[in-house]
């Protein structure tokens, strides 16, 4: 056997050894997680995903220059597959070609192309990691925290496959062996410089090249399945059983609350490494530690402890750690299945700190912006359960929230009796259902906790009350039938009271015979319309926002010159993010005659928290600047007179940021319904000054 096809064999053969071992451990980790249903099906939107998120790199492709660098490095390592074989094939036969493919002047046009433009950019990467080193430490950096001293190492083996691959074509050109015409001008180009050398160092070099760009593919493979690299292999894997259509909006999983069933040993939430599901478990492997999720957190960018990068390094270390447990090994008689009778310290706080979990507001940036898809919220949501359900360790302000959401149906305990307060206000009469929605009534009109008990809020309803009134659309409330959704509760991690809300409000609405229920409440509008359904509920939802700006579109709201204001709209992260509403909005304010949008830095998919959700509202908030402070900081920035939401909890906290600047008399913070009755009206409205 000639001595190349030996040497690449060899190399071949250990690598796929120690590779196929480390693989094989991290299946078994992986496989050893619950079950999580709902990850197969869907063939079309997972075949979508596949060809927009990792083909199509869109989520990379928003980092503008590092995003194409890693697009072109993606993209050049799946055309290159063709050079592997090659390579190969080469060990065995000088004269190889793929068959069906040949040696078309096109296929080493491509190869060529994408050797340079790999090479490219790795040059990119360097230049870049090379001006950021100094910063890379910074807590501002997204890779703060990250293991970046192996991304030298993988630069450097990459340009390694790279360099030996165009050397062994290069060297090929100089031997009479090199199937590609001019067109594959690159390994010309280097076959040139190579020329003088003579054919016989050509044909030496020609071997030893190719025997290293087999070496160095396998070594390379051999390191990323040992790196923070794994997401090469599995990160198209992960996106594949990624949640569909997508992974915001309702939680993953309505575990079964029902007290009946409850037994000795039954565990609510994850306390432990092996209480995650199989996805959950991918999710930790699949982490490319590039630090997007922590760049858009809002709770990082204000100070908090939590990352959501860091906590997906952190639960994959300790995924690792507990192999010997996950797997069974060692323990006599043992089947290999994970050993549950070993007693181990909880997640938190030996993993994640109570002030890490406690910070995060659900609103979802971290998820947007994964480029694998990874679902953090899911993940933190299920420890907290774990916290409140089993162990009762959660903020000591929560309890009173949940109290009075348990007791009076609301996170304020004022009670149902005060939900038609803010109908004193109109001078038209809202039906109130005491039976079922009268067939002449189009919408219930589901207000939500917010929006009747605060103040502020009220405002909101009332204006769309008036709105909806003028523009003959017929309503009904539920008044005291109406009783908290329950999502403050679940995204606090009290799974039981959420479900007990939720089923005693589901069958309000199914004894009501709601058709269709129009919601104010962001929060309102996500658990009824993508959360209920779990439990049961499945009801036709509209935010007032769609439905506002279908009235106006239509023509049965014609706003006029009468109001003139510069507006800047702030998207609610459950009626935006979650929900993907983001047009509708600026839609309606763009009807507006005398209004003048300005866009803050951050909007729409990248839109940052108000800092209320995850029951934030009710906690307090006492490291770093408050996040509702950071966003009004952004929205003043903007000269704005007016910041615009659609959310009662958005409208809430950033009033409450603008009263703290003092800022209230020069900038009013309104919901999108009091604007378009401002335009409406008679009296010339300017900024927030009437004339």
């Amino acid at each position: 056997m000639p001595v190349r096809i030996a040497l690449g064999m060899a190399a071949t053969a250990i690598a796929l050894v120690v590779a196929g071992r480390r693989f094989w451990l991290i299946s078994r980790l992986v496989r050893s997680g619950q079950p999580a249903p709902g990850r197969t099906g869907q063939l079309r939107r997972r075949a979508e995903a596949e060809l927009v998120e990792v083909a199509g790199q869109r989520k990379l492709l928003r980092w503008s220059l590092s995003g194409t660098a890693h697009a072109f490095t993606f993209w050049g390592f799946i055309i290159l597959m063709f050079t592997i074989l090659e390579a190969y094939g080469d060990l065995f036969s000088k004269r190889f070609a793929i068959w069906g493919f040949g040696h078309n002047p096109v296929l080493g046009f491509i190869e060529d192309f994408f050797i340079v433009a790999v090479l490219v950019a790795l040059a990119t990467f360097s230049v870049i990691r090379i001006r950021q080193a100094p910063k890379r430490r910074d807590r501002q950096s997204r890779f703060y925290g990250s293991h970046t001293g192996a991304a030298w190492v993988t630069l450097a083996m990459i340009a390694g496959v790279m360099i030996t691959l165009l050397l062994y074509r290069a060297a090929q050109t100089n031997t009479g062996d090199f199937p590609y015409t001019w067109w594959a001008f690159a390994s010309h180009v280097v076959g040139k410089a190579l020329h003088p050398l003579g054919a016989g160092v050509n044909a030496d070099l020609e071997t030893t090249f190719v025997i290293l760009n087999v070496a160095v593919i396998m070594g390379f493979l051999v390191f990323l399945s040992y790196s923070k690299h794994l997401h090469i292999a599995v990160a198209p894997i992960n996106v594949a059983f990624s949640r569909r259509p997508r992974a915001l909006g309702g939680l993953d999983k309505t575990p079964d609350m029902d007290m009946e069933h409850v037994r000795e040993d039954s565990v609510f939430g994850v306390g432990i490494i092996e209480q995650f599901t199989w996805k959950q478990m991918l999710d930790f492997v699949t982490c490319t530690e590039c630090g997007r999720c922590q760049s858009v957190c809002p709770a990082w960018n204000t100070g908090k402890p939590l990352s959501p990068k860091l906590v997906i390094m952190g639960l994959r270390d300790n995924m690792f750690a507990s192999a010997d447990r996950l797997l069974g090994r060692g323990k006599p008689g043992s089947s290999g299945g994970p050993d549950r009778n070993v007693d181990v310290q909880t997640l938190v706080p030996s993993t994640i700190e109570p002030d890490v979990l406690w910070s995060c507001t659900t609103c979802g940036a971290c998820v947007e912006e994964c480029p694998v898809d990874i679902e953090h919220v899911d993940a933190i949501v299920d420890m907290r359960r774990y916290e409140v359900l089993m162990e009762s360790r959660f903020p000591s302000e929560a309890s009173l929230m949940l109290r009075n959401i348990e007791n009076q149906g609301d996170p304020w305990g004022l009670g149902r009796d005060k939900r038609i307060e803010w109908t004193e206000g109109l001078d038209f009469e809202v039906p109130i259902v005491t039976d079922t929605v009268p067939d002449d009534i189009e919408y219930l009109y589901w207000v939500g906790c917010a929006g009747a008990l605060d103040e502020r809020a009220r405002k909101g309803v009332q204006a769309t009350a008036r709105m909806l009134n003028r523009a003959g659309v017929s309503f009904a409330i539920l008044g005291p039938k109406e009783s908290c959704t329950g999502d403050p509760a679940r995204r606090l991690g009290n799974e039981f009271l959420y479900q007990e809300q939720a089923k005693t409000n589901i069958e309000t609405l199914m004894q009501a015979r709601a058709r269709k229920i129009v919601v104010t409440c962001p929060h309102c509008f996500n658990t009824i319309k993508n959360e209920y359904p779990a439990l049961g509920g499945d009801f036709d939802v509209i935010h007032h926002a769609q439905l506002l700006d279908h009235l106006v579109s239509t023509g049965r709201l014609a706003p006029t010159s009468g109001y003139e204001a510069k507006v800047t709209y702030h998207d609610p992260c459950y009626l935006g993010r979650h929900n993907r509403v983001f047009d509708e909005p600026r839609s309606v304010l763009d009807a507006i005659p005398g209004v003048r949008q300005i866009e803050m830095r951050r909007c729409k998919e990248r839109g940052f928290c108000c800092g209320a959700g995850g029951a934030r509202m009710w906690l307090e908030e006492k490291i770093g600047k408050r996040v509702n402070v950071e966003r009004t900081d952004e929205a003043l920035g903007t000269g704005a007179d007016v910041v615009s939401t659609a959310c009662p909890y958005c409208m809430i906290m950033l009033d409450d940021a603008v009263r703290a600047k003092s800022k209230e008399d020069e900038v009013k913070v309104l919901d999108l319904s009091q604007i378009v009755e401002a335009s409406l009206g008679e009296t010339r409205v300017v900024g927030a000054r009437s004339e």
